[in-house]
């Protein structure tokens, strides 16, 4: 049997589909509302345990060029030391004040050189001893992040097992309705429903006021709804409206039960006057 185009149903049929869509996608926010906040906290988690890997990276390749800067050190050390243990073998063969004041000053140059260098990897292992310290609680804070993570995976992932089903399901039921709907009809509704805070994009007459904003509608409009004839919205809120009936909602109008207990009263009250009165 061939479906029916969305565009040949009725008003009445759109509107129905509409509400009956309304309700399901509700019941889905419901399922995910169980969530609360933990799929966000698992992403800021992820994200934070992400950051911290990163810095964790990048202290140890600081580490690793300071290391590579201190073999640097030590080997121009080496370098100094061996330019001043040659020096030192020169002075003994000196022939004059000339080459014995040269040879001091390049002993006395390549002594400080060494003080530099030696200076200069004390301050690098100095860095890396407080590099190491950020790695340790950069790893500690890692492993403490670590185990929260696992525990609102688990938290969540036990809540969407219980849901996953129902969810699915509600999630077939809305596509089948989705596609009884006139496609501009369906994204104006969906549009609406995005910007609602609720997330009501369909509501029923509650009180003569639309069931989302609960400003008052005016009879005329309200006779309007009942008719079926077009779809409206509310003015206020631009919400799509329908009437209880359509909605398969049945309100009790307050008031309709007090009449005949005053009735009543007002009776016995009338009795017992008559009463008094005979006796006396």
């Amino acid at each position: 049997m061939a479906k029916k185009n969305p565009a040949d149903y009725s008003v009445e049929e759109k509107l129905k589909a509409l509400y009956q869509l309304q309700t399901t996608l509700s019941a889905i926010d419901e399922k995910r509302a169980l969530r609360g906040e933990l799929p966000l906290e698992v992403q800021d988690l992820e994200d934070e345990i992400a950051g911290l890997n990163t810095r964790m990276e990048n202290i140890k390749a600081e580490i690793d060029e300071f290391q590579r800067a201190i073999v640097m050190k030590r080997g121009d050390i080496d370098r100094a030391q061996t330019s001043v243990d040659r020096y030192q073998q020169q002075l003994d063969d000196v022939k004059n004040n000339r080459e014995y004041d040269t040879l001091t000053k390049e002993i006395e140059y390549q002594t400080l050189e060494i003080e530099l260098c030696e200076k200069k990897i004390r301050e690098a292992q100095v860095r890396i001893e407080e590099r190491q310290q950020d790695v340790e609680q950069t790893s500690a804070l890692i492993a403490d992040r670590q185990i929260d993570l696992d525990g609102k995976r688990g938290e969540l992932s036990e809540i969407m097992q219980e849901t996953r089903e129902e969810e699915e399901k509600l999630k077939e039921k809305a596509h089948d309705l989705e596609a009884k709907i006139d496609p501009r009809v369906l994204s104006s509704f969906k549009r609406i429903r995005k910007n609602a805070r609720n997330g009501l994009g369909i509501v029923y007459v509650q009180r003569d006021a639309c069931g989302g904003c609960f400003n008052k509608i005016p009879p005329q409009r309200q006779l309007d709804i009942k008719m079926h004839k077009k779809i409206i919205v509310c003015e206020y809120c631009g919400r799509i409206m329908i009437d209880p009936e359509l909605a398969g909602v049945k309100l009790v109008q307050p008031g309709t039960e007090e009449k005949p207990k005053r009735k009543r009263a007002t009776t016995r009250k009338k009795k017992i006057e008559e009463s008094i009165t005979e006796e006396s």
